[in-house]
């Protein structure tokens, strides 16, 4: 894992999908088959019908959400939301959702080959956040697809950029 990346963000605006529930329930780990997999399947079909009207600030770069609240750790229900950045909300398909992220720095930290499947939140939030004085800044993290993600199939060659929206522990 290299990083981090700390980087100042201004508010991230994504045209997408969701899902809320276990994304594990069916299909545990990395898989197409369960609920994030099968997300990633209806949002990449909406992608294709609607990119025409959804102006990607970077069409090639695909964004998946984790946004966890207070019950996430007892239920194992969280929301996850796929899509692309756009500079602005103008008119969303009706199909499709968007979402608003707030201001942030981020660390960004970026995996290769099997760390994108390996235990890397532990090692970021449990390992680098204490050690530097970090915590969560927001109940969310952003996994960052871009050219470089060759799918789960070709994970050798392949990285992925995880961001994290951190502020100094004692602020």
């Amino acid at each position: 894992m290299r990083g981090p990346k700390l980087v100042k963000h201004p508010r991230i605006c994504i045209v997408g999908l969701s899902f809320f529930g276990d994304p594990f329930e069916t299909s545990a780990g990395w898989s197409e088959e369960n609920e994030i997999g099968r997300l990633w399947k209806r949002w990449l079909a909406l992608y294709g019908e609607h990119a025409h009207a959804i102006p990607a600030c970077a069409p090639d770069a695909m964004l998946e959400v984790h946004i966890w609240g207070e019950s996430a750790t007892t239920t194992g229900e969280f929301d996850v939301f796929v899509g692309v950045e756009v500079a602005a909300l103008a008119a969303v398909p009706v199909s499709l959702v968007a979402k608003v992220l707030p201001p942030s720095e981020y660390a960004i930290f970026t995996l290769e080959a099997d760390e994108i499947t390996g235990d890397w939140a532990r090692d970021i939030y449990q390992g680098w956040m204490e050690e530097h004085g970090y915590r969560s800044a927001h109940d969310f993290m952003i996994q960052w697809y871009d050219q470089r993600f060759k799918g789960l199939d070709q994970l050798p060659g392949s990285e992925l950029d995880i961001y994290i929206p951190v502020e100094k522990s004692g602020d």
